[in-house]
């Protein structure tokens, strides 16, 4: 008996002609990210499997492959030799401390295989039955289904259980788009909910010094990385945001700061997301959630660039964007203490509906042009 993982893929199936180049992206994906790790990759009908691997790796595989966007579930199962006494001995000793209803499915991929898959189910439940008195048979609603997957090489994969994958699409698969990522709870989610899209990412980060300390950058640095874990990588671009926010502060009203800042990172943003080849910019905006996240203040904000803007998470509530930060782990990162730019100078009634007009005239007392090509000269980038 060997174990082994099965990966099984999600979206892919419903690709035509050009599914191979899905599959192949996947499957470069999960060899990158285990390259590590010694272990056998093999493609079989459908799916993957990973084998030959040390048995204290197991765990660690499993979760670099809950990270690939992509893969619909994993399964640890038994391999064993296609004869139904290995089969039968295998699946009544998974079975040996379960208790309640079971079933037993099976997949009979080679047709050579002398019973068919109805009598095999049949032949190995008795078994099962006969080993152990504490469950019964819910061909309907079992507690446990033991599958039985007869491959065409000679080896059956018996196991019971199905891990969720990150689903979605294989990175690489819906180009590169620039996230920009503060140090809050929400733009981490947009960037995980966009990559497993099958974007690649790369990040944006506007950074005040003195006004934010080095730990505040230090905390987007660290989420930067674990949003690369699942986007094969991340590079950072950080900002220097500083001069900006001051002129901003000293030449327009007070309630439309932050309207004012938003505009110069969206252009900011676009400049960046040229150079480095991407086509799309990332926010971690939720409808209404703030002032600066109202249909007036997103318009005023999208008028500046040109460059189409994704907003993953506009229709989430609060409680569904923590939801999502804890799971992928980066929520007890995005509460740390430490202030990020948008807090800087913020005031006291922020404007909720800017009106168009009114920006671009206030926005008149400020040299744009210069102070972006100030911020531009000297951009700190950080491949995590």
């Amino acid at each position: 008996m060997k174990k082994v993982l099965i990966i099984r893929w999600c979206e892919i199936h419903l690709k035509g002609k050009n599914r191979n180049y899905f599959e192949k992206l996947l499957e470069d994906n999960i060899r990158h990210s285990i390259k590590e790790i010694p272990c056998k990759f093999v493609k079989i009908q459908g799916r993957y499997l990973l084998r030959d691997f040390d048995e204290f790796n197991e765990d660690v595989l499993i979760q670099k492959l809950l990270k690939i966007s992509g893969i619909h579930t994993i399964s640890v199962a038994n391999s064993v030799p296609s004869t139904m006494e290995d089969i039968s001995n295998i699946a009544v000793e998974i079975c040996k401390y379960k208790k309640g209803t079971f079933k037993v499915e099976t997949n009979r991929a080679d047709k050579k295989f002398p019973i068919h898959s109805t009598d095999c189910s049949r032949e190995i439940g008795a078994k099962i039955l006969s080993s152990n008195h504490d469950l019964t048979v819910d061909v309907h609603h079992p507690e446990t289904i033991v599958n039985i997957d007869i491959r065409e090489s000679g080896r059956t994969l018996v196991f019971t259980d199905f891990i969720k994958g990150m689903g979605g699409m294989p990175t690489g698969s819906a180009g590169k788009g620039i996230l920009m990522l503060s140090g809050g709870i929400d733009s981490p989610v947009a960037g995980y909910m966009i990559a497993k899209r099958g974007m690649r990412l790369e990040a944006i980060h506007f950074h005040s010094y003195p006004y934010t300390g080095e730990l505040a950058k230090e905390k987007v640095i660290t989420l930067g990385k674990m949003i690369g874990e699942y986007s094969n990588g991340l590079t950072l671009h950080i900002v220097k945001f500083t001069e900006i926010q001051e002129a901003i502060h000293e030449k327009c009203p007070e309630e439309y700061m932050i309207t004012m800042m938003r505009r110069f990172m969206m252009r900011i943003a676009e400049i960046i997301a040229k150079n480095v080849g991407a086509q799309t910019i990332i926010t971690g905006e939720s409808l209404g959630q703030v002032a600066s996240q109202t249909i007036e203040s997103i318009t005023s904000s999208n008028s500046v660039v040109k460059m189409p803007v994704l907003r993953p998470l506009i229709a989430f509530d609060k409680l569904d964007i923590i939801e999502i930060s804890e799971k992928i782990g980066t929520f007890e990162t995005s509460i740390l203490p430490y202030e990020d730019c948008c807090t800087v100078f913020l005031p006291k009634y922020p404007i909720i509906k800017p009106k168009l007009e009114n920006v671009e005239k206030i926005e008149k007392a400020l040299d744009v042009d210069v102070l972006i090509a100030k911020a531009l000269e000297n951009v700190e980038t950080i491949k995590l």
